[in-house]
C-alpha cells in the first residue's frame, strides 16, 4: 500500500480515535499543570512569607536553654519540668539550634514535608488500589490538600508559622500519615515486617510528641481494625491488623513514657488536668459544647470545599481499580465514609476533652490545637470526593461539566486562601521590622553592660509577648532577659 493509497475505513477510524485520545491526553495534562500552579503558587507565597517569622511566646524560653545548656538541657527541660514531650523537644532542637534563621526556614521545611508526605501517600494509595492517575494529578491533590490544611484555619500564624505549635499539632499528624506509606508500598514479607517496625517506631515517637495526635491515631487505628473484619482493600485483613497492632503498641508505649514523666505530672498539677476532673460529667459536657462550636467554625469555612473538589477531580481522572480480597467492602463505599466521619468526630471530641483543662472555653478560639484532627477532616473530604468522582465516571453523568466545576472550585479555594494570607504577611512584616529594631537595641545595651532594659511588646497573630495586656502579663519577660543576658526587662510603651 503506497502513501497515496487510501486507508481502509476501519484503520482510518482507529487512527483517528488514537489521535483523538492523544490530543485529549495532552489537553488534560496542560489543564492539570495549569490548575496545579494555583496551590503551588499559594504555598510558595506562604513559604516566602515565612522569612518574616521571629521568636515569640515559648520560643523566648526555649532558645536561651538550648544556647546555654545544649540539646540535652532542652530535652531535660521538657521531660522533667514542662510536659514530658521528648520527641517534641527533639524537633524544637532541630529548628531552635539555628536561632532566628531556624524560625525563618521552618515554614519552608515543614511545608515541603507536608506536601511531600501527602504526595507520597496519594501515590501509594493509588498504587495499592490498582489505580492509575494522569501525570500531575497526585501532585495537584497533595498540594491542594496541603494548602487547605495549612492555611484554612482561623489562626494561620500559630498553626503554620509558629514552630512551637506547628511541631505539636500540624506536623505531628502528617508524620503519623507518613508511617502508613511503607504499609501501602509493601509487596513482600520483608516489606511488611519493615512496615510494622516503622509503625512501632512512629507510634512511640508520636506518643512522646503530641497527646492529641496520639488520640487521633488510636481512634483511626481502631476504626481500621473494625473495618478489617469486613475486609479492607489492599494489603489484606491479617496484615492490616498486624500493622495496626504494631502502631497501636507504639503509641501506647510513647504515651506511657510521656504520661508518667515528671514534666507531664507537673503540667497536670498546673492545669488541674487529672483524669477525674478531665472525664467528669460536667467537664465532658463543657468539652462537647466547645467541640460543637469548633465544628460550626470548621463546617462553615468554605475553603475546605477545595479538598472535596480536588478529590472529585481525582476520582474522575483515575483508571483501573480492583476490589478488596473478598469484594465486600469495595462494594460498600458508604461504610468507608461512615467510618471516616465517625473517626473525625470522635477524635475531634476527645482532643477537645484533653485540651479543655488547659484552654477552658478558649479552646474554641485556639485553632492551633485543631490540626491534629483537621488533617483527618481534609483527607476525609478528599476521599469522599474521589468516591463521588468515580461514581460520576462510572455512570457517565456530566463528566465534562463536573470536571470544569471542580476545577473552578479548586482555583477559587486558592484565591480565597490567598487574601487572608497576604494580609497576615503584611502584619508579619511590620512585626519583623519592629522585632529586629528592638533586638538590635537590646543587644547593644547588653554589650554596653546594662542589666535592666525596657521592652515593648511586639505581637502578631494573638501571640503572647512579655507585658501583654498593656503590661499586666509579665510572662515570658524573664526568658527574654535571659535571652539577651540581662537581669531584667521592664515594660515600655514605645520602641527604642
Amino acid at each position: 500500500m503506497t502513501a497515496d493509497t487510501p486507508k481502509p475505513v476501519g484503520v482510518r477510524e482507529a487512527s483517528e480515535r488514537k489521535e483523538y485520545v492523544r490530543a485529549a491526553s495532552r489537553w488534560a495534562a496542560v489543564r492539570t499543570a495549569a490548575l496545579t500552579l494555583f496551590p503551588l503558587a499559594l504555598l510558595g507565597a506562604a513559604f516566602w512569607i515565612g522569612r518574616l517569622v521571629r521568636p515569640g511566646a515559648d520560643d523566648w524560653c526555649f532558645l536561651p536553654v538550648l544556647r546555654d545548656e545544649g540539646a540535652s538541657g532542652l530535652i531535660a527541660k521538657f521531660y522533667l519540668h514542662d510536659n514530658g514531650r521528648v520527641a517534641n523537644a527533639l524537633l524544637v532542637v532541630g529548628y531552635g539550634a539555628f536561632g532566628v534563621p531556624g524560625h525563618q526556614w521552618f515554614a519552608l521545611v515543614s511545608g515541603v514535608i507536608v506536601v511531600g508526605v501527602l504526595w507520597a501517600l496519594t501515590l501509594a494509595a493509588l498504587g495499592r488500589a490498582g489505580l492509575t492517575a494522569p501525570r500531575g494529578v497526585p501532585l495537584l491533590v497533595a498540594a491542594t490538600a496541603a494548602a487547605v490544611f495549612l492555611l484554612a484555619t482561623p489562626d494561620t500564624y500559630k498553626t503554620f508559622y509558629w514552630p512551637a505549635s506547628s511541631v505539636s499539632h500540624t506536623v505531628s499528624p502528617v508524620l503519623a500519615c507518613a508511617a502508613v506509606i511503607p504499609l501501602l508500598r509493601a509487596r513482600s514479607s520483608r516489606g511488611r515486617v519493615l512496615a510494622a517496625a516503622v509503625a512501632l517506631a512512629a507510634g512511640i515517637f508520636i506518643g512522646t510528641l503530641s497527646e492529641e495526635t496520639s488520640v487521633v491515631a488510636c481512634v483511626v487505628l481502631c476504626a481500621v481494625l473494625l473495618l478489617s473484619f469486613r475486609a479492607v482493600p489492599g494489603p489484606g485483613p491479617v496484615r492490616t491488623r498486624v500493622w495496626c497492632a504494631a502502631a497501636f503498641a507504639g503509641v501506647v508505649i510513647g504515651t506511657a513514657v510521656l504520661y508518667f514523666s515528671p514534666g507531664a505530672h507537673a503540667r497536670r498539677e498546673r492545669f488541674g488536668a487529672d483524669a477525674g476532673s478531665m472525664f467528669g460529667a460536667e467537664q465532658l459536657a463543657a468539652a462537647l459544647r466547645a467541640f460543637g462550636e469548633i465544628l460550626g467554625t470548621v463546617l462553615t469555612t468554605w475553603q475546605y470545599a477545595g479538598a472535596l473538589a480536588v478529590g472529585v477531580l481525582l476520582g474522575l481522572s483515575v483508571r483501573g481499580g480492583r476490589q478488596g480480597p473478598d469484594g465486600r467492602l469495595a462494594r460498600r463505599p458508604l461504610l468507608l465514609v461512615l467510618a471516616g466521619v465517625l473517626a473525625f468526630l470522635v477524635s475531634g471530641y476527645l482532643c477537645t476533652v484533653i485540651t479543655y483543662p488547659a484552654f477552658g472555653t478558649g479552646v474554641v478560639r485556639a485553632a492551633r490545637v485543631w490540626g491534629d484532627f483537621l488533617l483527618v477532616y481534609v483527607l476525609l473530604l478528599v476521599g469522599v470526593g474521589a468516591l463521588l468522582g468515580r461514581e460520576l465516571r462510572a455512570r457517565r453523568w456530566g463528566i465534562r461539566t463536573a470536571t470544569a466545576a471542580v476545577a473552578v472550585v479548586c482555583a477559587l479555594t486558592c484565591v480565597g486562601l490567598a487574601v487572608p494570607l497576604f494580609r497576615l504577611g503584611t502584619e508579619m512584616e511590620v512585626r519583623a521590622q519592629r522585632w529586629d529594631r528592638q533586638d538590635r537595641s537590646l543587644r547593644d545595651g547588653a554589650a554596653r553592660g546594662a542589666q535592666v532594659l525596657p521592652y515593648t511588646p511586639v505581637s502578631v497573630g494573638r501571640m503572647l509577648e512579655p507585658f501583654g495586656g498593656h503590661g499586666r502579663r509579665a510572662w515570658p519577660a524573664q526568658c527574654v532577659a535571659r535571652y539577651y543576658h540581662l537581669e531584667k526587662v521592664t515594660y515600655a510603651t514605645r520602641l527604642p
